[in-house]
């Protein structure tokens, strides 16, 4: 089972813009590299299911045998992580990271607590995000993206704003987890380290076109 794009297109008005066939295994990582422009962003938007209505897009996604190309973001078990953490700052740590359970449970305090010791944060439960530094932060967001039980992940420039050691430090966290889970994952960067980190295949997306989105 795997991430299967087949045939993949997407055009900005009559303009080509991305053309991909590609499988991405269970705990495989993908990099996909490219300057501003070349449509990187614009896929992953396109695999959620939340791609903007000046493009248009061709082509199967298929999920662990499943065709989700004409499903709504939420039907489809992709999370993203971005650049940006974007944690609800109205809510604690712990009721963020509730937030990405999928249903209610009786066992939500213990599966919280869980997660945030995995990440290295026990007992944060109750913090204010605004208190956190940019790593706390990112492994919040994505031990939240874990919780809402994924069959994939998106990377769209997760490291970005990092400094060099707790990039490489948020890189090990990132992989060694999504591994640990079998994900199928797609990674869109500029940086040749965040893609060797991951250790998967990489390709390298055409030059940028005139007034097209990253």
């Amino acid at each position: 089972m795997s991430l299967n794009l087949h045939d993949l297109r997407i055009w900005r008005g009559d303009r080509p813009l991305i053309s991909l066939s590609r499988s991405v295994a269970k705990g495989e990582v993908l990099t996909l590299m490219g300057p501003s422009g070349c449509g990187k962003s614009t896929l992953l938007a396109g695999l959620i299911g939340a791609l903007p209505p000046v493009f248009r897009m061709q082509g199967q996604i298929a999920l662990n045998g499943r065709d989700i190309t004409e499903l709504p973001t939420h039907a489809r078990r992709i999370s993203i992580l971005f650049q940006d953490d974007i944690l609800f700052p109205h809510l604690s740590v712990g009721a963020n990271l509730g937030f990405g359970l999928p249903r209610a449970t009786r066992e939500r305090a213990r599966v919280v607590d869980a997660a945030l010791e995995d990440a290295g944060l026990a007992g944060y439960a109750d913090r204010d995000p605004a208190t956190l530094s940019g790593g706390q932060r990112t492994r919040v967001a994505l031990m939240r993206a874990l919780l809402s039980e994924p069959e994939a992940l998106l990377l769209d420039e997760p490291f970005a704003k990092l400094d060099s050691e707790l990039r490489a430090a948020m890189r090990r966290f990132v992989f060694e987890r999504a591994r640990a889970r079998a994900l199928p994952v797609i990674m869109v960067t500029h940086d040749m380290e965040d893609a060797t980190a991951a250790g998967g295949p990489i390709i390298a997306l055409s030059s940028p076109r005139e007034d097209l989105d990253d």
